[in-house]
């Protein structure tokens, strides 16, 4: 948060900023009653199990606790695989991993969080291992939704997020915020995600920029990631090749970033296209967040990616398929827009088409639209 000397030695502009940002926190207030003495509260854990989408969204919920509670201890229990997005994030103290799959890894994260003697513990995810480590963490106060399976094993049921928001469509960062704000912490200006970016994954981002013949402060960068988790969310790698000769027009360079095991991705795209990619495939989370950090502009399909890249402020075009637009769209202050097919089918769980032999939600997303988007995002973000 701003302080205000930060605000006095500010430029006009960022004095506007800053401003409204403080006015908007001292008038942020909760859903409703606190549920105990929040004075005595030191420590508080949020369970997060899952994906890179689901770290980055629950940043929000993060700021808010160590907001409402500057003193008292905030740790985070996400996957191990995930915990690098969370990097140097300033608003938790402690980040516990868990191995996926393995229940030896289970029993001594219980066992650690156990000992760990927490006064609160919110199960932001509500599967059967989220729920049964926050009953294992054996905090006074556990909080979960009434709709969690096994919700039993938490002693406060929260109603549904629509409820406690009062409209019957949600954002996750909404769901999460409003587990929150139901216990009496204020959440109602739906703070934004928020990632760190280290001095060493910038200076390795720089120096990967470099090496690549790319200088990111004289030619604006846009970051292109043309994978996905399924099929149901993966737009042609053909018509991403047609959106980079676009860019490449408007004088922007472009890097292809993939996870090493969908570098064919990335080879595709480079194959279909005239213009001129660099391809990084072997980037670490906290790499990712640094190279994001310094684009112009992010493209897309839907993905843990593209929470990142609205987590550091990058103005994003996002390609959906099967997902839920109203709960997964990108959540943050930067310039966003999404292009999505409306189907009757949609949205759908997204794990395969059950409608169709292939997924024409995302296939039918025709390059043209997603051209006009960027040059939207381009213009209303200079």
């Amino acid at each position: 948060m701003k302080s205000l000397r930060d605000i006095v030695e500010a430029s006009p502009q960022m004095r506007v900023v800053a401003m409204h940002t403080l006015r908007s926190e001292e008038s942020a207030q909760p859903l409703g009653p606190a549920r105990w003495d929040w004075q005595s509260v030191r420590s508080v854990l949020v369970v997060r199990l899952r994906s890179i989408g689901d770290a980055v969204l629950t940043t929000p919920s993060l700021y808010a606790l160590k907001r409402f509670l500057p003193h008292a201890r905030i740790d985070i229990l996400l996957e191990d695989w995930v915990a690098p997005v969370l990097e140097g994030f300033e608003y938790v103290d402690n980040i516990i991993t868990l191995k996926r799959g393995s229940t030896t890894a289970r029993a001594l994260v219980a066992r650690h969080i156990r000992a760990a003697r927490y006064d609160v513990a919110y199960n932001l995810h509500g599967g059967t291992t989220a729920t049964l480590l926050t009953r294992a963490s054996g905090a006074r106060h556990r909080v979960g939704y009434s709709s969690y399976q096994y919700g039993s094993l938490q002693n406060h049921l929260a109603p549904s997020s629509s409820l406690l928001w009062g409209r019957d469509k949600t954002h996750s960062v909404e769901q999460q915020l409003a587990l929150l704000g139901w216990t009496g912490v204020p959440v109602t200006d739906r703070p934004a995600t928020r990632l760190a970016v280290t001095d060493r994954a910038a200076a390795s981002i720089s120096a990967r920029l470099s090496a690549a013949g790319l200088d990111e402060t004289r030619t604006p960068l846009a970051v292109i990631h043309p994978a996905a988790a399924f099929d149901t969310k993966q737009w042609a790698t053909e018509r991403f090749a047609r959106v980079a000769e676009s860019l490449a027009s408007r004088g922007l360079a472009i890097v292809a970033i993939t996870a090493s095991t969908e570098a064919h991705v990335a080879d595709k795209l480079k194959q279909h296209t005239t213009a001129p990619v660099v391809a990084f495939t072997d980037l670490s989370l906290t790499e990712v967040t640094a190279l994001l950090s310094q684009a112009r502009l992010f493209v897309g399909n839907d993905s843990g990616i593209a929470h990142m890249a609205a987590a550091v402020g990058a103005p994003s075009v996002v390609i959906f398929g099967s997902s839920n637009t109203a709960h997964w769209r990108p959540w943050a202050k930067a310039h966003a827009e999404i292009v999505v097919e409306e189907m009757e089918c949609q949205p759908c769980h997204g794990y395969f088409c059950e409608k169709f032999e292939q997924p024409e939600c995302i296939k039918r997303v025709p390059v043209e639209r997603v051209v006009a988007a960027i040059a939207r995002i381009l213009k209303e973000s200079e």
